[in-house]
């Protein structure tokens, strides 16, 4: 195990979504000394606002004398940008997804083997604090063996706001479909408990044409999805994410001896424990309510982003740099997350039929996936891609698209 204290050099990509990261540099042992993004204006303004090197050209960036790599580019861009920063040595953590195709996973799960070097998957929800506690709990054995667990990602918003975080027709958030964005709601479940979805059956609620929040956008893909999992250990879970009313996020885990959740009323960052009143001991309660604390850097995690998971995700990134352990969050489980997606719109487009997750832990599995490109990318179309939606190709009307062009332009966004 090696071991080295000092700070860790890191360069971002993506000066939207990255800004968390930037910030949390200096509180988890690491420097920033690059950003990178090819949108130059606002590159350039974050760049004298934090006194770094700024690059519009990702190749020249990763000359940059840094140890590693933070990746908050698009969504489905991310598996590419990171094994070219592998294949730099550099150490990579990497936003959600981890890959876009089964294809790209092999790819990248081959060449995070063959650097040496550390790759965390940047997932934020799992170290909230209440999934936090769960996950000591269930390690505890207080509520047995996990049988059932629900994870919930629920995130409607007005057009405009929309409209002013995905600038352009073909920005990934307007096509990608409604089972690819599942990281949050399935992470949070694989973590506590430790184990990974083996099969899913997918299900899309269709475009809603009555509901102005979808009209309005440039958007072509559905409502929301549901996603039933099969995990390794043979418990179930399901995965709710999209556009529903009910904004929130919700994790519940049932084990054979009791159950716990984060509070779906009131302060949602407290947690409810149920044991029957036969199973548990005397003078224990039956229900108890409680908000946790987090298990280290309380303080500095309860004033980051993502109810602190923006604070972790680059604490434990730092931690595995610098001691050469694999972080929890490493290449195989970001791949089972995010190829989890994958194969959910496999199942959605195929009458939610049962779809194997494959485990590219194993050499002789990935090489079966190796060429798989299927992909609702428009960029990427051809014969037997699929569509974003299960009602197949959806066209923005014309006023959808007059008040997208409006929104752009006043966030200084003049393209297509």
């Amino acid at each position: 195990m090696r071991q080295s204290k000092k700070r860790i050099r890191v360069g971002v990509v993506g000066v939207g979504r990255g800004r968390s990261f930037m910030r949390a540099t200096s509180a988890t042992g690491m420097e920033l000394v690059a950003i990178c993004d090819t949108w130059e204006e606002r590159l350039i303004s974050e760049g004298k606002s934090l006194g770094v090197e700024t690059y519009t050209d990702y190749n020249r960036f990763l000359e940059h004398d840094m140890d590693a790599v933070v990746l908050a580019n698009y969504f489905h861009e991310h598996a590419p940008f990171a094994i070219q920063a592998l294949q730099a040595d550099k150490h990579v953590m990497s936003e959600t997804a981890a890959c876009h195709t089964l294809g790209e996973g092999v790819a990248l799960a081959r060449a995070v083997e063959k650097s040496g070097k550390t790759y965390m998957f940047a997932e934020n929800y799992p170290y909230m604090v209440f999934n936090q506690e769960m996950k000591r709990l269930y390690q505890k054995g207080l509520i047995g063996e996990f049988k059932y667990g629900e994870g919930e990602y629920v995130h409607p918003d007005p057009p405009e706001v929309k409209l002013g975080r995905s600038c352009g027709v073909d920005h990934w958030r307007n096509w990608i479909p409604a089972t690819y964005y599942c990281t949050h709601s399935i992470a949070p479940v694989m973590y506590i408990t430790d184990t990974r979805p083996v099969k899913v059956n997918g299900f899309a609620v269709p475009f809603d044409f009555d509901d102005p929040t979808m009209t309005q956008t440039v958007k072509r893909s559905d409502t929301c999805s549901v996603i039933i999992c099969r995990m390794n250990n043979g418990a179930v879970m399901k995965s709710l994410h999209g556009s529903l009313r009910g904004h929130g996020n919700y994790v519940r885990i049932h084990g054979n001896q009791g159950l716990m959740e984060n509070c779906r009323h009131g302060d949602k960052q407290r947690l409810r424990v149920w044991r029957e009143p036969w199973e548990k001991r005397k003078g224990e309660p039956v229900e108890t309510v409680y908000k946790p604390d987090f298990p280290l850097h309380h303080d500095r995690a309860t004033r980051a982003g993502h109810g602190g998971g923006d604070f972790f995700t680059s604490y434990h990134f730092a931690q595995a740099v610098q001691t050469g352990e694999p972080p929890y969050l490493d290449v195989y489980r970001g791949i089972d997350m995010s190829i989890a997606g994958i194969q959910a719109w496999r199942s959605a487009v195929n009458d939610s039929a049962p779809m194997e997750v494959p485990d590219f832990r194993k050499e002789s599995v990935r090489k079966k996936y190796a060429k798989d490109d299927w992909s609702p990318d428009p960029k990427r179309k051809k014969k037997g891609q699929p569509f974003s939606s299960i009602l197949g190709e959806l066209k923005p009307s014309r006023e959808a698209k007059a008040l997208a062009k409006k929104v752009w332009a006043e966030r200084g966004y003049f393209g297509k």
